[in-house]
């Protein structure tokens, strides 16, 4: 048996782990970018790949601890940032995982490294769950305040109800104090009916709360304001997109084709779709 079989190199041991990976036997592949980790600690792509195990096997804080050893060495680690990210993401810390994910966004480009549309199916996907859980937190809270103010309603009738009683002094027996007992009955039960209707009005229209993935830019995530069209078909906002040949290169960010501020064409149709949405759904202003 040769040196190099019976004691691998840390780099021969990382491609081993490369094999058994391509294969998905992610937890051999994990034992292999251990034992190249003890031998060379210092190389980040070693834990990000050990990460990348650990997140196709669920493990979601071993993925951030390998994540966050791999940016002590090295805090522009794309995958590092990236991984952590996605991790984060799938432990319900949508906060934390679209700081990493856009910084690792931010990254591939400056290193002109293509993930293609990756990263950016990821951020949409921590911004959109991060919405939902805001709807949540709003709903319950509009749950508590309708029954509150419901029970408001309701104690200031029985108050009403019994003054009259107490007033006329017939324990509300008498026709007079019938006719007003039921006129405040009435009253009550038309208030709690109002105020019922228009918090299900503002619940409907919050259900409709929700901005689909193609209206969303590629680069900044956020609803299209002016659109345009690049030869490879891809639809981007313009001051994103010309920021991006200006600062990172001339191509296109997803299909990394050669692309020029010349061959942008305003994408007329897209933004007729956008101006209807918002007609219809004016809170995306603000999302």
């Amino acid at each position: 048996m040769s040196k190099t079989s019976s004691n691998p190199s840390d780099t021969e041991l990382k491609e081993q782990g490369n094999k058994l990976f391509s294969m998905r036997n992610y937890d051999q592949a994990i034992c292999c970018y251990t034992k190249a980790i003890i031998k060379n600690p210092s190389v980040p792509a070693y834990f990000t790949n050990r990460a990348l195990c650990y997140l196709k096997l669920k493990r979601w804080e071993q993925t951030c601890q390998d994540c966050k050893r791999a940016l002590d060495i090295d805090s522009n680690h794309v995958k590092g940032h990236f991984f952590l990210g996605s991790a984060l993401l799938e432990l319900e810390n949508y906060d934390e995982a679209i700081k990493h994910l856009q910084r690792a966004n931010d990254l591939a480009k400056e290193q002109k490294q293509n993930f293609g549309d990756d990263i950016a199916c990821q951020i949409r996907l921590a911004r959109k769950k991060r919405w939902n859980v805001q709807e949540e937190k709003r709903i319950t809270q509009e749950i508590e305040l309708l029954s509150y103010l419901n029970k408001l309603i309701f104690e200031d009738s029985q108050r009403q109800i019994r003054k009259v009683k107490k007033t006329n002094g017939t324990d509300g027996n008498d026709e007079d104090s019938q006719n007003k007992i039921m006129e405040l009955e009435l009253k009550c039960d038309n208030r709690i009916s109002e105020l019922t209707s228009v918090f299900a009005k503002v619940d409907e229209k919050r259900r409709k709360r929700d901005i689909p993935d193609y209206l969303c830019g590629k680069i900044s995530f956020e609803l299209l304001r002016e659109p345009v069209i690049t030869p490879s078909g891809i639809t981007y906002e313009r001051k994103d997109i010309i920021e991006h040949l200006h600062r990172v290169g001339h191509f296109d960010p997803v299909t990394r084709v050669k692309l020029t501020a010349d061959q942008l064409i305003p994408n007329y149709a897209m933004k007729e779709v956008i101006d209807a949405f918002l007609q219809e759904n004016e809170w995306a202003l603000d999302y």
